[in-house]
């Protein structure tokens, strides 16, 4: 049997992930210190027999924890605060300390675990390592613009860390690494007060309550339903020779955010009225990805649609709320 660990299983794209990997019969060790991430998302892992969740912080010493298992095939590093709103107490505006460290020294305990196994590593990076970009849609040739000392830098910044320190460990010593650089994505198992847009502007509209929109709602943002985010995950980690590769994992249709709350509120036939306020620092104007490269390397292709996958987000938080 496979060994797979999925740092930061407990969240949203993490749980979707280890119940992935069940399905395909890997022994899944989930690791959460449950900071963004639930103990709920795990409660249909839990009944597997295949199925380890252990609560521990990444940047802390890993050894102890991962001594009872001598074999592990794939490690896959998605722990991290997400969200940038800073009016969620979630958001990695709310643990800034945090979140820079378990993009580095988080990254450097789990590179340090895969060596000694040598285990296939994976480090879910962000379309955030492109700032505010002056290019669109996104290649993964683009260096970026970002500021390296605003408010989003803690998780920009630390984000272009973890590809370093990823690609130094391939460098130096021949692991064999993978970093999808993630855009946003939604659906099942996303945090109500996660302060994410799809998520928030869901929530808001089921109680009818004001939707906020930063800016004039202009800007875009190209959304990607977690399955589909899911099996470019899978494929990448799976497929062969693709070791050092960096891949954009996304859906390229871009919307603007007037455009997906005016869309929200018909799906879930809201009164909600939409609010406006200042957009923050640093608020990326354009957020499309170039996924050229994944259609090569993964034949990587969203299959959901967006009003698709907002239908079944909101049948989700419906249950929820």
């Amino acid at each position: 049997m496979e060994y797979a660990v999925v740092a930061g299983g407990a969240g949203f794209i993490g749980s979707h992930l280890c119940k992935r990997l069940l399905s395909k019969n890997i022994f899944t060790i989930c690791v959460d210190n449950l900071l963004t991430g639930r103990e709920e998302n795990l409660d249909v892992l839990n009944r597997d027999n295949n199925f380890v969740f252990i609560n521990q912080d990444i940047s802390k010493n890993l050894d102890t924890i991962f001594s009872q298992f001598e074999k592990i095939d794939y490690i896959f590093h998605l722990a991290s605060p997400a969200s940038p709103n800073e009016k969620s107490d979630k958001s990695y505006m709310s643990y800034p300390i945090e979140t820079m460290l378990v993009n580095s020294v988080g990254t450097y305990n789990l590179l340090n675990v895969a060596r000694s196994r040598n285990s296939r590593f994976l480090y879910a990076s962000t379309s955030e390592v492109y700032g505010d970009p002056e290019v669109s849609p996104q290649p993964e040739s683009y260096f970026g613009n970002v500021n390296s000392a605003g408010p989003r830098a803690v998780y920009d910044e630390g984000k272009r860390f973890g590809e370093a320190m990823t690609m130094a460990y391939y460098r130096k010593f021949g692991l064999d690494v993978r970093i999808p650089r993630i855009f946003n994505t939604y659906g099942e198992n996303m945090r109500e007060d996660d302060g994410r847009v799809v998520s928030d502007f869901i929530v808001h509209s089921l109680k009818n309550e004001p939707i906020t929109i930063f800016g004039e709602g202009s800007q875009t943002r190209s959304f990607c339903y977690i399955s589909d985010l899911v099996d470019g995950l899978m494929e990448f980690m799976m497929r062969k020779d693709l070791s050092g590769e960096i891949i954009n994992l996304g859906n390229p249709e871009e919307y603007t955010i007037i455009e997906l709350a005016e869309k929200i509120k018909k799906l879930t036939n809201s009164n909600s009225e939409i609010v406006f306020e200042s957009l923050p620092q640093d608020d990326p104007k354009k957020r499309k990805p170039d996924i050229s490269k994944a259609k090569e390397f993964l034949d990587y292709e969203p299959k959901v649609s967006v009003d698709d996958g907002l239908r079944k987000t909101i049948e989700y938080f419906k249950s929820t709320i």
